[in-house]
């Protein structure tokens, strides 16, 4: 081992620090030459900072230069590397454009410089001078142009000029050609690493060294080495995947080396509700609560996700393994994103448990005075079993007596902060999320690596499909003429918009003014209004009055995505759907289809919807799996407007793509846990390469969860 060490220069094998021989690669880009405070600055408002980012700045695309002598023949505009002789130069105003007048094998054609001096031009294309230039030739009424050529070299040099030259995102103040160069050095500067891939991946992917393939990947020579499949760059995509797996694995080693309380009942308490359920439960919630159940009974703590789709019975699944915790003596507490849905929960579950005896609470931030000092002591003495609530429920006034379990319904609503001060407010806390956002695998692999997953795939077997249409806002008084009827039969309807005033910008239908327009179609109906602008408790009233039957018809923002179960809402129209995501969409869908009667959902959109676009809605008509659905808003839209760009700790990989590489990140996944089942400290000589690249890819925290000895 201590071999390994002074191998790869490591003076501690549990210090996470960066060792020495990688500070050059991770100092300023400013230490590069040519690289000024300008170039900096620019460079920074491409998220590149430190040497080392520039390894991952991969080119976007490239330039196929044409080496011709017959331009007509080209196809324009096209790139083209041509032999000119210089005619004559003119400019026609001081700090006009100068235009070169040139000659290419019999045919005429202008170079043009704006913002550029005539002595200077003149002296780079003197007249009479044969010249070779590269540069983006274009067709215009007053003929053949090249803008600004690329290069401009004499006859001698024509192989400095490249047949396909890399294409990078830019920012103001740098060109191609300077990024090249600053990149160039970059990679000239790559310190040579042991490998840390296993041999057998290595050998079926045909993959270089690491060094050679960010040498490879920065200097393509055709247009397919600049995709995705090209195996330089499928090599550094999976290095990235790998090191984020690897610290995944470790973190969540760590976690279940963590001790909990093992918590064991009769299960008479549960098994009392089930009998008294009016439905079967399903074969995934059966599952889901006999996982959740043995992480209860286990020494260590739960580290769970319960992820399923919209009405797949998430709610009964924690009440009947919170019950579990009641019954062994402890605490449990549910933790919802808003009061009203915190409220439901308490009225579904205070119904639910009516045949048995448990003091259920609610705790919300409305709780003021003596109800809310009478409830703080309650859960203090231990009196209150089950403490349902929101944000207030991790307060520091909050004092639990014996906290066991903490369930977070819709977790991603809350950020990793306050889901730990919701643990630690007991002794090693088990602790269950829940989400209604069906999740790509990728992602799940992706974001939620270092947990336990239960997926409640079916949906009850009462429910009833959603019927759904997509139709033009042409049809739009067909639409209120049908819903008119709706509402004469009692029927609960939800209608959403994109926008919560009009806008100059989009021509979408805001909520303001559809609501205007549905009051004056419907005076007799008592409609709603409700959208983020609005206060929490304008929102709640709103939303309450429609779960009560006091509003027939909700105008609403996408702020009823999450929210109140309303079962006898039977009608979703969804206005300008073609601008939101499918998971979205979905999601909003979910918001009815929750009781006995046949429910719709009625999907508008706007103008002449693209091949793509239809396709996209059409999607949503053919299908209620929010797992399909899921996956194809990942295809189309990525992985951050699918978990929502609102999240923190999201990782940001430069060079992968969950969307296309989903095989990597499995291959990945798996050979991180082999390799941390054979190696769990990382000190074997493959181990310590590993640890190279976590400080590579600035994941070294990853190695505090590490104990050597």
């Amino acid at each position: 081992m201590a071999d390994n060490i002074r191998k790869f220069g490591l003076m501690k094998i549990t210090d996470t620090s960066r060792p020495e021989r990688f500070f050059p690669l991770f100092s300023s880009v400013s230490n590069l030459v040519g690289v000024g405070p300008k170039a900096t600055k620019s460079l920074q408002n491409l998220g590149v900072t430190r040497i080392r980012d520039l390894l991952f700045f991969l080119p976007v695309g490239g330039i196929v230069r044409i080496k011709t002598s017959n331009i007509l023949s080209i196809v324009l505009p096209a790139f083209v590397t041509i032999e000119v002789i210089v005619n004559s130069h003119h400019q026609s105003t001081r700090n006009g454009p100068v235009r070169v007048l040139v000659n290419c094998s019999g045919v005429d054609l202008e170079l043009v410089f704006f913002h550029a001096r005539l002595d200077w031009i003149k002296s780079i294309l003197p007249i009479n001078e044969t010249k070779v230039i590269s540069g983006k030739l274009e067709s215009f009424v007053s003929g053949l142009q090249i803008v600004h050529p690329d290069y401009i070299v004499g006859t001698t040099d024509l192989e400095k000029i490249p047949d396909f030259e890399p294409v990078y995102p830019l920012s103001k103040g740098l060109s191609q050609k300077i990024l090249i160069k600053i990149i160039s050095q970059a990679t000239g500067r790559n310190i040579l690493f042991e490998e840390w891939i296993n041999k057998s991946v290595i050998k079926s992917h045909q993959w270089l060294s690491f060094q050679k393939s960010v040498s490879l990947a920065h200097r393509p020579k055709n247009i397919s080495e600049v995709q995705q499949k090209n195996l330089a760059r499928e090599r550094l995509a999976f290095d990235e995947l790998f090191a984020h797996q690897i610290s995944l694995a470790l973190a969540r080693k760590q976690y279940r080396k963590t001790k909990g309380i093992s918590i064991k009942s009769s299960g008479l308490f549960a098994n009392q509700i089930r009998r008294a359920l009016p439905f079967s439960l399903t074969e995934a919630q059966d599952k889901a609560i006999c996982h959740i159940k043995k992480d209860l009974m286990s020494d260590l703590r739960m580290n769970r996700l319960l992820q399923g789709d919209v009405g797949s019975g998430k709610t009964i699944v924690a009440l009947l393994t919170i019950l579990t915790v009641v019954e062994f003596g402890g605490q449990a507490c549910l933790l919802a994103p808003t009061e009203i849905l915190a409220r439901q929960h308490y009225d579904t579950i205070i119904e639910i448990t009516k045949i048995i005896k448990v003091n259920i609470l609610l705790l919300t931030g409305r709780d003021k005075g003596s109800l809310r000092c009478n409830k703080l002591d309650q859960i203090e003495s231990g009196s209150a079993k089950i403490i349902i609530g929101t944000h207030a429920l991790f307060q520091e006034s909050v004092v639990y007596k014996n906290l066991l379990f903490a369930v977070i319904d819709e977790q991603h609503r809350f950020g990793v902060r306050q889901r730990m001060e919701l643990g630690n407010k007991g002794p090693n806390v088990d602790v269950l999320v829940m989400t209604a956002t069906p999740i790509p695998r990728s992602l799940s692999l992706t974001y939620y690596g270092d947990m336990d997953i239960s997926i409640l795939y079916e949906k009850p077997k009462n429910r009833m499909p959603i019927k759904t249409a997509v139709m033009s806002d042409n049809r739009i008084k067909s639409i209120l003429d049908r819903l008119e009827k709706a509402l004469c039969n009692n029927r609960r309807v939800y209608w959403v918009c994109p926008l919560i005033e009009d806008s100059e910008v989009l021509a979408l239908t805001s909520a303001e003014y559809r609501f205007d327009i549905l009051k004056e179609r419907f005076p007799t109906k008592n409609i709603g209004l409700v959208h983020g602008q609005m206060s929490v408790d304008e929102k709640d009233e709103v939303m309450r009055m429609f779960a009560d039957g006091e509003i027939s018809l909700l105008v609403s923002t996408t702020v009823i995505e999450v929210g109140v179960d309303v079962p006898s809402a039977s009608i979703m129209i969804i206005e300008g759907a073609e601008r939101f995501g499918l998971a979205q969409l979905h999601q909003l869908r979910g918001r009815v289809g929750r009781g006995s009667d046949q429910s719709s959902c009625i999907l508008i959109y706007s103008g002449n919807l693209g091949k793509n676009s239809k396709a996209r809605l059409e999607i949503l008509r053919d299908t209620e799996d929010g797992f399909k659905i899921s996956e194809e808003d990942l295809r189309i839209r990525g992985a951050g407007d699918v978990l929502g760009i609102q999240q923190s700790g999201l990782p940001q990989f430069l060079v992968a793509n969950l969307e296309t590489q989903n095989n990597l990140l499995e291959i990945a996944r798996d050979d991180a846990r082999l390799l941390l089942d054979n190696d769990p400290n990382l000190t074997s000589e493959r181990g310590m390469a590993v640890r190279e690249l976590l400080y590579l890819m600035d994941l070294q925290r990853s190695l505090q969860y590490i104990k050597v000895g």
